[in-house]
């Protein structure tokens, strides 16, 4: 799968088979994280890859809209250092995982963790260090179901140029 149809065909999956995903698909989701592009090339993201069923569970019953986090084959949880573009940084590597996800077959949503009530309690309970702050949860599994696309605006009404 190219690129251009990756990042077209990626869908926010809610549903996922019982089944594990291989660490070596995960190694190379994560890969793709780690070379997104950030600020001054600080890299401040570590990534935490969860396929233990009760954290999973755990992590799920913490979040606000992440049930579907216990269902799915692993969770990748994104964490920075307190840097100034930390927000911007570890989106651009969570974007990354979830294209790369794709490409490889597999399913994923995005899960907001920045400035989230459940920060702290994920980030005790994944032993990360206090300076560190929660910027996403990533399900990741194989989809049960393919979702539709959702009326995404089109780009005549979201492209300008010049001005506005």
């Amino acid at each position: 799968m190219d690129a251009i149809e990756a990042l077209k065909g990626r869908r926010s999956v809610r549903v996922y088979e019982p089944k594990p995903v291989p660490k070596e698909l995960i190694g190379t989701i994560v890969d793709c994280g780690r070379l997104a592009p950030s600020a001054n090339n600080i890299q401040p993201w570590e990534f935490i890859v969860v396929t233990e069923e009760a954290t999973r569970k755990c992590i799920a019953d913490l979040t606000d809209y992440g049930k579907f986090i216990a269902q799915a084959g692993a969770c990748i949880v994104v964490f920075s250092k307190d840097v100034k573009h930390y927000l911007e940084d570890c989106s651009a590597a969570t974007e990354n995982m979830l294209v790369a996800a794709h490409a490889l077959g597999l399913g994923t949503c995005w899960v907001a963790g920045y400035g989230k009530a459940y920060g702290e309690p994920i980030a005790e309970l994944l032993g990360v260090p206090k300076d560190h702050k929660l910027v996403a949860l990533i399900a990741l599994g194989y989809p049960a179901q393919q979702p539709k696309p959702h009326g995404k605006r089109a780009l005549s009404d979201v492209l300008h140029w010049e001005k506005f």
